[in-house]
């Protein structure tokens, strides 16, 4: 790669960085229950996702330390979204899993989100749409890296 060319790359990512950056901000204030904080959903997210796990499993999936996750766990419990079970071979564990209630509030997260991403996109062009459409998998291989 020349000198020239990663000059090219560096414009690029500093054009596409903040772009990025506004997007996922306006996807993220879309919110149905602002009583729930960002990393609250984050949590009940990967709840909702991998399953039923513990808290220092969370933890370390959404990359915080325990006692954080605790506090989050607390939080979300003290609401009914999240439930505590025995670990079936721990008895110093629980296991943390969402409830019915907590899917419902995801769902209404996910349904507000896409309903606010429909409408910016119903406002561009076809042809954007498309370029849109053809961009997707470039970005999820970028976020595989």
């Amino acid at each position: 790669m020349t000198a020239a060319t990663r000059t090219t790359i560096a414009e690029l990512a500093s054009q596409l960085r903040p772009a990025l950056l506004r997007l996922t901000r306006q996807v993220r204030q879309q919110r149905v229950d602002t009583s729930v904080t960002l990393t609250h959903l984050s949590a009940m997210f990967t709840l909702g996702a991998r399953g039923p796990m513990s808290a220092g499993d969370l933890a370390a999936c959404e990359k915080v330390q325990p006692p954080s996750m605790t506090k989050v766990i607390a939080g979300l419990e003290d609401r009914g979204l999240v439930a505590r079970t025995p670990h079936p071979t721990d008895g110093r564990q629980v296991i943390i899993s969402i409830t019915d209630r907590g899917l419902t509030l995801l769902d209404s997260e996910k349904q507000s989100r896409d309903a606010w991403l429909t409408r910016q996109l119903a406002a561009l062009t076809p042809e954007e749409r498309a370029q849109v459409q053809r961009i997707i998998p470039i970005l999820e291989k970028l976020a595989q890296q």
